[in-house]
């Protein structure tokens, strides 16, 4: 017995040992980057309400499609592999259940090999739907999948019946209809709309013969060749774009007749449940005055101005109208007029019925609508913006309530009306990510999934939320630190700060590693504490803290990252002759920025697609925050970094796409014709076959580059 005892022991000690050792892996860069999403992101689930069902969600099991009742846990198979390989004989191939989106509580479509079927669960019977031209690009489908729109090159076509129509015929390739316009600002991420029942599709039609070609290289040839892209800089002229409707009946097309400049944006487009009507959103090119226009469908005529928003500074308005179910004259509008987000009740005469959320939070999503209409439910911001809750909305009484009570990020919300139940991802710092249902009062049900932590066997280090005073003196900004793992106060320790500042863009939420990039964590393991400060201009803080950067873009910015490293000096363990600074895109911006206008405050910087000069970005963006250069001379001066580089003083890296079409190559380049003019060393390094973000297994070859030069800077 005393034997076996040791042995046991001994067992025991080992399981222990390799434990420990499996604990106290090390993340290396190439995992951080290339397994970020395959291994190393918590499991998710595919999971659905099955429609009007009363609390039956689906999953796949076992290449089986299950529904659970979300209240008692009972389990139905509803259809197999086998059965829907057997519904069809262009089937017979499919190896596992695909991807279904259900259409009604008995139907679900799926793709496969480019042709849309749909099965019903209870004949086992599944119909082929429509299929478009593998060459088609931009596809875009009606409701029931019946019919397709896509684009061949310039041009718009339209598959109904398995017939191939092109409905416009244009060869000058400078016009292009059915595609994306005004660079996917304003809300706008396509270029087509079908009418609800699939009887007409609206369309895009975009002159751009008036906007500069900017000359990208194409060095896959030998000579290496010219590829221009359209790229309409701040100032300059902008593309023209009229919206028109083509009626699958009479198989012709009308304009719309949007009067106004030419160069204003048609954004949020809607088509009345009906079809009678569409709605355009005009926007005018200063970005500070919208009027929301009804239009007569069958002729392109205007009908009338529902209402009108203005703004002293600009407009963000980037969500269309949504019609209340079974409504042709009831519709919500969100907007930001009360200085946040919120939710409104329109009729299409124009009137506002209500103002049906309010707060100092943000809406960030629509959920839905109550069986009986009577609650409208919504996603928003909580907790100083780090959160995502869901709010309940009476229609009658004009209450808001927020209906979810723990602190983290719920997503991916899914209603219910027939059981008023909620399906939700949700995450926070220390959960990776629950799947759970609840209720419409908020009261918890059951949770599907409680993923695994991916990184428990690897020695990362936990992070840390906090607040600093922005330099208003009253605004509340959002700061992430990651320490090292084996962290000890008593010693110094050199930090990277991680930076971005612009609009449009949150770093920091209450999510299962914050928003920060694995490579941080790698960081953090060789000693590094990493340090992110959400600035004023940046998203979903409500308007004023978002407008405080207008025609002064890098100055408040600024100024709110230097407290950031002011409270960084002030904490014993940081070494402050040396930090770093890295960002890309606007944070090259900012990290420029900083080396110049702050100079001596970091010790090395490495700024990646950074704008130089707001002069040479783009019309959409650039004039919503500066106007334009004739407007705001001033501005534009203050924030050109070209006439800034005699200010800089210690090691800086430049890194840009060679074919970047967002933040052109210009920039850098006349950033370092100027260093050179002025005697002024710098670092410059090129990703030649990159656009403005570096991908795939190259980026491991970035980030490799960025962290050994400021190793190399800060003597590590």
């Amino acid at each position: 017995m005393k034997r076996l005892y040791s042995l046991a022991t001994l067992c025991l000690l080992i399981l222990s040992a390799l434990s420990s050792q499996a604990q106290n892996k090390t993340l290396t860069l190439e995992q951080s980057i290339v397994e970020r999403w395959s291994t190393f992101y918590p499991e998710r689930i595919s999971v659905q309400w099955q429609p009007n069902a009363k609390g039956y969600y689906t999953i796949i099991e076992d290449n089986a499609l299950i529904a659970t009742y979300a209240k008692k846990g009972s389990k139905k198979t509803l259809i197999s592999l086998e059965e829907v390989k057997k519904s069809n004989e262009n089937l017979e191939d499919l190896k596992r259940f695909p991807r279904y989106k259900w259409v009604s509580q008995n139907e679900f479509i799926f793709n496969y090999h480019n042709q849309f079927f749909k099965t019903n669960i209870a004949s086992k019977e599944s119909i082929q739907l429509g299929s478009w031209n593998e060459e088609g690009a931009n596809a875009d489908f009606t409701s029931d999948y019946s019919k397709a729109a896509y684009t061949i090159e310039n041009n718009l076509f339209i598959t109904v019946d398995g017939k191939e129509t092109q409905i416009s015929k244009e060869d000058n390739k400078e016009i292009v209809f059915g595609q994306v316009v005004h660079r996917n600002e304003f809300g706008v991420h396509k270029g087509t709309y079908w009418s609800p029942n699939g009887n007409a599709i609206a369309y895009y039609r975009n002159d751009q013969t008036m906007v500069t070609d900017y000359p990208l290289v194409n060095l896959a040839t030998t000579p290496a060749s010219s590829n221009p892209t359209k790229y309409p800089m701040a100032g300059m002229k902008s593309e023209e774009v009229t919206l028109h409707i083509y009626n699958i009946k009479t198989q012709k097309s009308v304009q719309v007749k949007t009067e106004g400049p030419k160069e204003q944006y048609l954004t949020n487009i809607v088509w009345s449940p009906d079809e009678q009507f569409i709605y355009i959103g005009i926007l005018n090119r200063d970005q500070n005055h919208l009027a929301l226009n009804q239009y007569n469908a069958a002729n392109g005529a205007f009908i009338k101005t529902l209402f009108e928003e203005k703004d002293d500074k600009y407009l963000s308005i980037t969500h269309p109208m949504e019609f209340l179910p079974n409504s042709n004259d009831q519709f919500i509008w969100r907007t930001e007029k009360d200085g946040f987000e919120h939710v409104y009740l329109y009729n299409t005469e124009g009137k506002e019925l209500a103002q049906l959320t309010s707060g100092e939070w943000v809406v960030m999503d629509v959920i839905g609508f109550d069986k009986k209409k009577q609650n409208l439910f919504v996603l928003g911001t909580d907790n100083n913006g780090l959160d995502r809750q869901v709010y309940k909305a009476n229609l009658k009484s004009k209450k808001v309530s927020k209906i979810t009570t723990e602190s983290g990020v719920y997503s991916q919300v899914q209603y219910d009306a027939s059981s008023n139940l909620f399906l939700s991802a949700f995450t926070n710092l220390t959960t990776p990510n629950k799947e759970v249902i609840f209720d419409g009062n908020g009261k918890m049900i059951s949770t599907i999934l409680d993923a695994e932590d991916p990184l428990k066997d690897y020695t990362v280090s936990p992070i840390e939320l906090s607040t600093i005073k922005a330099a208003d003196g009253t605004s509340v900004l959002n700061t992430r630190m990651i320490k090292p793992v084996d962290f000890d106060p008593n010693k110094k320790y050199p930090v990277i700060v991680y930076v971005y500042g612009g609009p449009g863009v949150q770093l920091i939420t209450n999510r299962w590693q914050a928003g920060a990039a694995l490579w941080m964590q790698k960081a953090a393991q060789d000693g590094y504490i990493i340090y992110t400060v959400d600035s004023r201009g940046t998203e979903n803080r409500g308007k004023d803290f978002e407008q405080a950067t207008h025609l002064k873009l890098g100055t408040e910015e600024v100024k709110d990252q230097l407290l950031g490293v002011e409270y960084l000096k002030s904490l014993p363990y940081i070494d402050a002759d040396r930090m770093a600074i890295h960002g890309w895109s606007f944070g090259g911006f900012m990290t420029t920025s900083l080396m110049t206008k702050a100079a001596d405050t970091f010790k090395v910087g490495v700024a990646g697609g950074p704008v130089m000069d707001w002069e040479l970005y783009e019309v959409m963006y650039t004039e919503r925050y500066m106007s334009t250069p004739q407007l705001n001379a001033e501005g534009y001066e203050e924030a050109k970094l070209l006439n800034k580089t005699t200010l800089l003083k210690d090691k800086l890296l430049i890194i840009h796409g060679l074919i970047d079409d967002v933040v052109v190559p210009q920039h850098s380049f006349l950033f370092l014709e100027n260093c050179v003019k002025n005697g002024v060393q710098v670092d410059f390094f090129t990703y030649p076959g990159h656009p403005h973000n570096v991908r795939g297994k190259d980026r491991v070859h970035l980030m490799r580059k960025v962290l050994m030069y400021i190793d190399d800077a800060l003597g590590k």
